[in-house]
């Protein structure tokens, strides 16, 4: 099975987690951080530049 496959897997487990004992609430959070988590994992690799992204929304 390919690796991000597997994350994949985990993550909708951790979610499900997330979702059965924190109810919806706890479910959003763990959405909204596992975006940060992504964002975060992405700008250390390389393949997107946050820095970039924040700046071009300021223009409008």
């Amino acid at each position: 099975m390919p690796q991000n496959a597997v994350v994949g897997m985990i993550a909708g487990l951790l979610l499900a987690i997330a979702a059965i004992t924190g109810g919806f609430g706890g479910f959003v959070l763990a959405l909204v951080l596992g975006a940060i988590g992504v964002l975060a994992g992405l700008q250390r690799d390389g393949v997107i530049d946050v820095r970039d992204v924040v700046r071009s929304r300021n223009r409008g």
